[in-house]
């Protein structure tokens, strides 16, 4: 019984391995063919990932949102009341500001930073989307109310206390709603309601439906 591992790397990490499993050794030939088809799967992973990335900040883009949303609206049906999925809305405060006062490029490297901060904080269960121009959305895994705050408090504090280059200090504001049982649409809306209310009320928090 012969065994060839190949793993697939995308973006510095080992995302899935492929197992090949023979009863007899691998030719040079046989294993030449074995790799040329590979590297072509290889390809096509690496191009259906450029096309579900966000260029700038390499995280889901908007087009692919409403499939996972679905999807993760689909899972709040089977969940408990105790732990349900949460949606998560985040937006940059003063934005604009960052962007007439220090330009394009500066305003960009901010995106760029809040991104990786959202990686860092968030771990592979979640799903984070940069969601247009400021605004990033997270979809969390079933957790209990305190647990899915807790970890979003920590996330805008963690913004908070980030020095960004040129900039200073930047501030987040979020909105989350717990995935009951109602559409995809609403629960998009009602985590929206809640970042509003954290804006009209001072920015830089975290606010629940």
């Amino acid at each position: 019984r012969h065994v060839i591992w190949l793993p697939v790397w995308m973006h510095e990490q080992v995302r899935v391995c492929l197992e090949i499993t023979q009863s007899t050794a691998p030719t040079s030939h046989g294993f030449d063919v074995i790799t040329g088809i590979f590297n072509v799967y290889q390809n096509y992973q690496s191009l259906l990932d450029y096309s579900e990335r966000d260029a700038l900040t390499g995280l889901l883009n908007r087009k692919t949102f409403d499939e996972h949303l679905l999807r993760f609206a689909t899972a709040a049906q089977t969940s408990d009341h105790e732990e349900l999925p949460w949606l998560a809305v985040i937006d940059i405060d003063n934005f604009k500001l960052v962007n007439d006062r220090f330009g394009h490029l500066f305003a960009d490297e901010v995106l760029i930073l809040v991104a990786n901060l959202l990686r860092n904080a968030f771990g592979t269960q979640h799903r984070i989307f940069r969601f247009g121009g400021e605004e990033f959305v997270v979809l969390m895994p079933p957790a209990r109310k305190d647990a899915a705050l807790a970890s979003l408090e920590a996330f805008r504090e963690m913004v908070a206390s980030h020095e960004f280059p040129q900039v200073g200090a930047v501030t987040v504001s979020v909105g989350v709603a717990g995935a009951k049982l109602c559409s995809p649409v609403e629960i998009l809306g009602q985590a929206d309601q809640a970042l509003y209310y954290a804006k009209e009320n001072g920015r830089n928090r975290v606010c629940q439906y």
